[in-house]
């Protein structure tokens, strides 16, 4: 029994930091996307806004990859975890 406590407890921590590392992503892609125009209307004079908004629509995509794969890992321990918590109740049922 306190092998369960003892991983479920790991796990917790595990799902802890993910999700927090997740949490600051977003708020990073937020941040990103605020600055982001959606509609710009340049001219020749003005190609360093048009560089700044590639760089930024660049690092947006960059970051929606470790967002997807960190969502997923989340999901993942958050549904083991459950399983293992009703496991562990069932058991002691």
């Amino acid at each position: 029994m306190e092998e369960v406590n003892g991983a479920l407890f790991t796990l917790m921590i595990a799902w802890g930091v993910i999700t927090a590392i997740l949490v600051c992503l977003i708020i990073y892609r937020g941040t990103l996307e605020s600055r982001e125009g959606d509609q710009i209307f340049l001219d020749s004079a003005e190609d360093t806004m048009a560089a700044e908004q590639r760089t930024i629509v660049a690092r947006i995509e960059w970051v929606s990859k470790p967002i997807k794969l960190l969502i997923v890992v989340s999901s993942a321990l958050l549904v083991v975890i459950a399983g293992m918590w009703l496991y562990q109740g069932f058991k002691n049922f």
